[in-house]
């Protein structure tokens, strides 16, 4: 009877002990599911937040580009303002100098006016007593001139310019050689005019010859007409003219020029 009563409470306290090890095993369990279940979340919520975070980093990456974009176009700017700011300046001087010499204009015009007038003169009795080499030429320059100082719709410097284009082309005359055709009345035959074949050098000469070579003559100074010369002149103003044609190369030329002479008159 003892040894079954001890039998039956060893099996009872092994029931008891299995029993207790499978609550504690069922226990063990929920509590590694609710670990993880926590260790899940917490790893969500990480994840959560690093998302976050990385949305806050290129925000911010991006907001700090646009500052040294910002920042350099400012730059830029600035650049550009100093160089506009120094053009800007440039402009006004000239503006001012500009209004200074509005200012001025009248006064200038005033003073230049006349000026140019006795240029003119100056230029028409010069021509009056020079040789009268293509004068028709020079005196409807002078006429050409006195119409354009009439009139009020060209400037006062383009008349200026034209006064001095007048200057320089009398000017030219002086150190060069030219021919051309002109009909004149042959000398010592009253009523007969012919074309010639006339000889400019400088302004120290001007001689004339027919197309065949028998009129030869020059303008004479001291009288102021034209004048035959003998045939000795011939062929050397025949040579002349076809220097001044370009025809041959430039050589000298003898030709009966004038001596000069002083203002008293003594050679």
């Amino acid at each position: 009877m003892k040894r079954c009563t001890s039998s039956s409470r060893s099996i009872t306290k092994a029931i008891i002990a299995a029993l207790v090890i499978t609550a504690s095993g069922s226990a063990f369990a929920q509590s590694v599911d609710e670990v993880l279940k926590a260790d899940q979340k917490r790893i969500s919520l990480a994840q959560a937040s690093q998302e976050r975070i990385n949305k806050v980093v290129e925000s911010t990456r991006d907001i700090t580009d646009d500052y040294r974009a910002v920042n350099k176009e400012i730059d830029g700017l600035k650049v550009y303002n100093r160089l506009m700011k120094a053009q800007t300046d440039g402009q006004q001087a000239t503006l001012d100098d500009i209004a200074i010499s509005m200012e001025q204009v009248d006064v200038i015009n005033r003073q230049i006016f006349p000026l140019m007038v006795r240029m003119i003169d100056g230029l028409e009795q010069s021509i009056k007593l020079d040789i009268p080499f293509v004068k028709k030429e020079r005196e409807d320059r002078i006429a050409h001139l006195n119409e354009t100082m009439a009139r009020s719709d060209v400037s006062v410097a383009e008349k200026f310019r034209k006064v001095m284009e007048a200057y320089q082309i009398e000017n030219d005359f002086g150190r060069t050689i030219e021919w051309y055709r002109e009909e004149i009345e042959v000398p010592g035959q009253e009523g007969i005019r012919r074309d010639m074949n006339f000889l400019r050098v400088g302004r120290i000469g001007l001689f004339f010859q027919s197309d065949d070579g028998r009129i030869t003559g020059q303008w004479n100074r001291d009288t102021n007409k034209y004048e035959l010369l003998g045939d000795e002149n011939r062929n050397e103003i025949k040579k002349g003219l076809r220097i001044a044609r370009q025809q041959i190369a430039p050589d000298l030329m003898l030709l009966p020029i004038p001596a000069a002479v002083t203002a008293g008159g003594a050679s």
